[in-house]
């Protein structure tokens, strides 16, 4: 099954926001829905059914208190001028989320679970780009949109989900939880 490990965002007014203007710039980018919005600790990609305690142990071995993350500025990967996903920044929170990616990885390689990722930035990702289309667009308001802070969420929890790809988008169905 393909898992990953993150942290919920939940919907709020700054999110929608958020997700609206990207797609008022017409860029052609297929936006995450709110529902599926959140921080990936740990991309693991697809994992051997009879492997999947291995990464609930890994979970459980992660000890972290209740914090809060400030979400701040667009941006694009790789670039600006050649945007592949759109995401949204985090400020706050930024160092305790690599502490607490840290804490996981070393649990998951001493279970010989591979990460896929190697390089870890919190950010949320808004959308993938698709095409050309409106990419100047998407630039500018990039740009404009460098230091806006979007909004907070106290994070209490994080979830080991499994990914179901469909010709709609993707189902995050969560498999296991810890929390504060």
């Amino acid at each position: 099954m393909r898992l990953f490990i993150g942290i919920p965002v939940y919907d709020a007014p700054w999110l929608r926001e958020a997700l609206g203007m990207v797609e008022r710039t017409g860029a052609d980018v297929k936006l995450v829905e709110p529902q599926n919005v959140h921080i990936t600790l740990a991309f693991l990609g697809e994992v051997a059914e009879d492997r999947v305690n291995l990464v609930r142990e890994s979970l459980d071995e992660v000890k972290f208190t209740a914090f809060r993350v400030v979400f701040r500025g667009l941006g694009a990967f790789p670039s600006v001028s050649r945007p592949r996903v759109v995401w949204m920044g985090i400020t706050e929170g930024f160092n305790e989320l690599k502490r607490i990616r840290t804490s996981l990885v070393k649990a998951l390689n001493s279970r010989r679970v591979r990460v896929e990722e190697e390089q870890f930035v919190p950010h949320l990702t808004l959308g993938r780009v698709k095409g050309p289309r409106g990419v100047l667009e998407l630039a500018k308001l990039v740009e404009e949109m460098s230091d806006k802070q979007f909004g907070e969420q106290e994070v209490k929890e994080i979830v080991l989900f499994k990914s179901t790809l469909t010709p709609k988008g993707p189902i995050y169905d969560p498999l296991h939880r810890i929390t504060a």
